[in-house]
């Protein structure tokens, strides 16, 4: 059973320096937002400048940003599928052929691609952050995979994962703190039964704002949605005894709620994106090179830092300030660079075979891996990967794309949720037109290969991966 739906959140009491804030505040900055902090320092701080010349030594690719293509749910999957009969690659045996890499070309932009995040990875991230046993965890994993693609949960909690993957089934109070925790990742109204719980779900996250009007909106929800639905405000006022101007509060809260909220999900990522590093193979080795290029480069100004420290001013405290604030900076942005630099470095050491073999190498991996190999705290390693993207030679792909969950199988091995929809696409891509692979026929063939999942797991892999099903795969 789930102990504690709400994470204990430890507050340290000792204040963060200004530098410390503000290296923290560039560490987490998405490229773009990076970009005009420097730009508007630049300009307000008399004590910095552009240093050009190191501009020029690092060029922005394509001018300073990137324009991402038609984005993709996921990235293309390996050209080459195992032979038939053999070990799934990375979980007990070898890997495909080695696919065509760019090893010592340049990198063609323009097939750079965005790669956008379901709600299911989106959920995912968030319930790693959560301190739960193994059992927990699973739990609230088959309800965020079970969820629809307007957030929410259409399958009963009974039908969501068949006996045998528990040693002892979960009774209804295990499912019911499951789904509780589901219900309060990222926004409110996910994993919703039905509209009424996915509004209540919105208006108890508002419980605790001053806002007039949140208990009779809520009460109005419980009890008269239907006569809101045919907009019979008359007989709505009657039934809530309430006064027309607190009606109008009431019904205004209501009509901002979001009935679907996973919808927002679909949307794809920014037109624009400025990857945080460049990976590509140089030498026969993959190497990390940050994109310095796209960011001006800030230096102390020389000249009028050396005329403020031999000058005599009366009230020194003011420019003194900038003069600090100014080197704050300067050292802050080295430490940015390097931090996410070492970062990548890791990602990519860790993740070596998905950098040779594709998404069907992707291998299960968490922050804490990245912390433990960098001897740094995992916040930190959660604050360089948050809204930082990576240029592959397979696209352009979030840091977060490459810490993909953990699937048992049946080996007693370990291989990611990233893996098992490659696996499925190459399945899909290969079978014959006019006998496709129905779900059950699939996840039979991972099973073959020692990946145990369940039917609705493959269903749900399916089309995230944007693969129709096999009765509309079929071709005659």
């Amino acid at each position: 059973m789930i102990h504690a739906v709400h994470e204990l959140r430890l507050h340290q009491q000792t204040a963060l320096t200004p530098r410390l804030q503000q290296s923290v505040k560039l560490l987490q900055m998405s490229a773009l937002e990076f970009n005009q902090e420097v730009r508007q320092a630049l300009v307000e701080n008399p004590f910095l400048e552009e240093d050009e010349e190191a501009a020029a030594a690092f060029p922005a690719m394509d001018g300073e940003t990137v324009r991402a293509a038609e984005p993709a749910a996921q990235p293309p999957a390996a050209p080459a599928a195992p032979s038939e009969g053999a070990p799934p690659p990375e979980y007990s045996g070898d890997y495909p052929s080695s696919r065509a890499t760019h090893d010592g070309a340049p990198m063609d932009m323009g097939q750079w691609v965005g790669a956008a995040i379901s709600l299911q990875e989106r959920l995912d991230q968030e319930l790693r952050t959560y301190r739960l046993s193994p059992r927990d965890r699973l739990l609230a994993q088959y309800i965020v995979q079970a969820l629809d693609e307007d957030g929410y949960l259409r399958l009963p909690l009974s039908e969501l994962a068949d006996a045998s993957v528990f040693s002892v089934a979960p009774d209804d109070s295990e499912w019911r703190a499951a789904l509780k925790l589901v219900q309060q990742l990222d926004v409110p109204g996910l994993a919703a039964r039905d509209l009424r719980e996915c509004l209540t779900l919105q208006l108890q996250a508002m419980a605790g704002s001053a806002r007039p009007g949140v208990a009779l909106a809520q009460r109005i929800v419980d009890e008269h949605l239907d006569i809101l639905a045919r907009h019979d405000y008359e007989a709505l006022q009657r039934a809530a005894g309430c006064q027309a101007s607190e009606l109008r509060q009431a019904c205004d809260i209501i009509r901002a709620l979001d009935p679907r909220p996973g919808r927002r999900y679909d949307q794809a990522p920014p037109a624009y994106i400025v990857p945080d590093v460049i990976v590509r193979k140089d030498e026969g080795q993959w190497r990390v090179y940050c994109n310095r290029g796209a960011v001006p480069q800030p230096r102390l100004h020389k000249v009028y830092a050396d005329l403020f420290r031999t000058a005599r001013y009366r009230d020194r405290g003011p420019m003194a300030q900038e003069l600090q604030e100014a080197r704050w900076l300067v050292r802050n942005v080295e430490q940015r660079y390097s931090t996410i630099q070492r970062v990548a470095e890791a990602i990519v050491r860790l993740q070596h075979m998905f950098f040779e073999y594709g998404p069907v190498a992707l291998r299960p991996l968490m922050l804490r891996e990245v912390s433990a190999e960098l001897d740094i705290h995992e916040s930190t390693v959660s604050r360089a990967t948050a809204n930082k993207y990576m240029a592959t030679p397979m696209g352009i792909l979030e840091f977060k794309y490459f810490f993909s969950r953990e699937l048992a199988t049946d080996t007693g091995g370990s291989c990611s949720a990233g893996a098992v929809r490659a696996l499925i696409a190459e399945l899909i891509d290969n079978e014959d037109p006019r006998m496709p692979l129905s779900d059950v026929a699939l996840a039979s063939k991972l099973a073959a290969d020692g990946i145990v999942v369940a039917r609705r797991t493959v269903s749900k892999y399916r089309a995230q991966i944007k693969r129709p099903p096999a009765e509309m795969r079929r071709q005659y």
